[in-house]
C-alpha cells in the first residue's frame, strides 16, 4: 500500500469475542490487540476511527485502512458494513492459508489473528499465492441461493425420516414402509418377526414421524410452487434468469439442477475453462516429482454443491443424453468395465459436462448431439 501510515488490521471472530490485531506500517514491529465483545459492529467501527485519527500526521489527512477477517458463520455481513464506512475489507479462505508442517503447531487466537496479519500484508504487496480471497456475492445473489438450498436441507429431512421409519421397523422384522396414503391400515396389519402386533409406543413413535415427513412434503412442494412463481415472474431481460430457462429446456436437467448450477456456479465470470472447474472441485491434482508425472485425484476444493449436483446430472446425462457426444465419450472410454473404474470416469465426464453446459449457457454453443425437452435434438 502506498501510504505510509497505512493500518492493516486482522480480526479473529469467535461468537464470543472478536480479537482486533492492529500494525501500521510506518515502522512498527509488533501488532496491537484489542479484544471486542462478540457481535460488536459499531465498537470495531469506533476503534478503526481512533486507530485513522492517531495514524494521521496532518491535518485532514486519513490513514488507509484494510481490514480482513476469515470466512465463517458470520457471512458477509461485516464485509459489507465495512465497506459502506469506505474500508477495504478482504474475505480469507480459511483452508488457502500456508502454514508450518513442520511439527504440532499452537493453536491460539492471537496467533491466528498474527498470522493474518502476515497474510494481508503480503497480498496488498502483489503475492496473490499466499492464499484466495472470497469474492463476496451481492446481497441480491446470495438470497438468490436461499431457494434451492432450502429445498436440499428439506430433502435431507425427508431422507432421515424415512430411514428412522424403515430402521425401526427393521427392529420388529419387518421389510419396507408402509404408504402414506393409507398409513392406518397398513400400519394396523403389519405384524413383527415373531406374528405379534406393533408395540403401543412403537406406534405412536411411527405416528409422530409420519407427521413430520407429511410436514417436510408440504414445505418441498410450497418451495418449489414458489419458486417456479419466482421464475416465471421474473423479467426475462435477466442474464441469469435466461440461464436457468436455457438449462430446462434440455432433456435431463430439471429446474432444481438448473437453478443450482446458474444460482451456485454460472452467475459468477470466468475467464477459461480452468477456473470454471477449478471453481467446482472436479479438477485433477498434478503430481511431478523426478521422473514421475500423473494427475491424482480431484481437488474437492471450490463449491460441494455445485460439484455433487455435476456428479449426479452426469450419470443422469447417460440415461437421457445417450445420443450425445459426451455419453458417446463415456461408453467408448469404459466400455462394460464397472466399479471404480466407472466411477472415475463419471467426474471426468461431469468435469466434461460443466464445461460444455457454461458454453452452452454463455455462448449458445450447443453441446455435440444434445437433445432438447420435446424431443427433437439440437442440429
Amino acid at each position: 500500500m502506498s501510504s505510509e501510515n497505512a493500518i492493516h488490521i486482522a480480526i479473529e471472530l469467535s461468537v464470543s469475542s472478536w480479537l482486533v490485531a492492529v500494525k501500521t506500517i510506518s515502522g512498527a514491529t509488533k501488532s496491537r490487540l484489542h479484544r471486542l465483545e462478540g457481535g460488536d459492529a459499531s465498537g470495531l467501527l469506533k476503534l478503526i476511527a481512533e486507530l485513522q485519527t492517531r495514524a494521521s500526521t496532518q491535518p485532514g489527512d486519513v490513514a488507509e485502512v484494510s481490514c480482513c477477517f476469515e470466512a465463517g458463520r458470520d457471512g458477509f455481513w461485516l464485509y459489507r458494513l465495512l465497506t459502506a464506512h469506505g474500508i477495504a475489507a478482504y474475505v480469507l479462505e480459511p483452508t488457502s492459508i500456508l502454514v508450518n508442517r513442520r511439527a504440532r503447531r499452537a493453536k491460539t487466537d492471537r496467533l491466528d489473528a498474527e498470522g493474518m496479519l502476515r497474510v494481508l500484508a503480503a497480498w496488498l504487496n502483489g503475492d496473490r499465492q499466499i492464499c484466495s480471497m472470497v469474492r463476496v456475492p451481492t446481497p441480491d445473489e446470495e438470497d438468490a441461493k436461499r431457494t434451492h438450498r432450502e429445498r436440499e436441507h428439506l430433502v435431507q429431512e425427508r431422507l432421515r425420516i424415512e430411514n428412522r421409519i424403515e430402521a425401526l421397523l427393521f427392529t420388529q422384522g419387518i421389510r419396507g414402509r408402509p404408504s402414506l396414503r393409507s398409513w392406518e391400515r397398513d400400519v394396523a396389519a403389519l405384524r413383527t418377526g415373531v406374528l405379534r402386533e406393533l408395540p403401543p409406543f412403537l406406534r405412536a413413535e411411527l405416528d409422530r414421524l409420519r407427521r413430520r415427513l407429511l410436514l417436510a412434503l408440504e414445505l418441498i412442494r410450497e418451495l418449489e410452487t414458489e419458486r417456479a412463481k419466482t421464475l416465471d415472474a421474473a423479467a426475462m431481460d435477466d442474464r441469469v434468469t435466461q440461464k436457468i430457462v436455457s438449462l430446462k429446456q434440455i432433456r435431463g436437467i430439471g429446474e432444481n439442477f438448473a437453478a443450482v448450477l446458474v444460482r451456485e456456479v454460472f452467475y459468477r465470470r470466468f475467464d477459461n475453462r480452468r477456473q470454471l472447474a477449478s471453481y467446482v472441485g472436479i479438477t485433477p491434482m498434478p503430481y511431478q516429482s523426478g521422473s514421475m508425472d500423473r494427475d491424482r485425484s480431484i481437488s474437492r476444493a471450490g463449491n460441494p454443491r455445485a460439484r455433487t449436483a455435476m456428479i449426479q446430472l452426469a450419470w443422469l446425462w447417460l440415461r437421457y443424453q445417450p445420443a450425445s457426444g459426451l455419453a458417446s465419450w463415456f461408453r467408448e472410454r469404459v466400455g462394460t468395465l464397472k466399479g471404480r473404474t466407472r466411477r472415475i470416469a463419471i467426474v471426468a465426464m461431469a468435469r466434461k459436462l460443466l464445461i460444455a453446459l457454461w458454453r452452452y449457457v454463455e455462448t449458445g454453443s450447443i453441446p455435440d448431439g444434445l437433445a432438447f425437452g420435446t424431443g427433437t435434438t439440437a442440429e
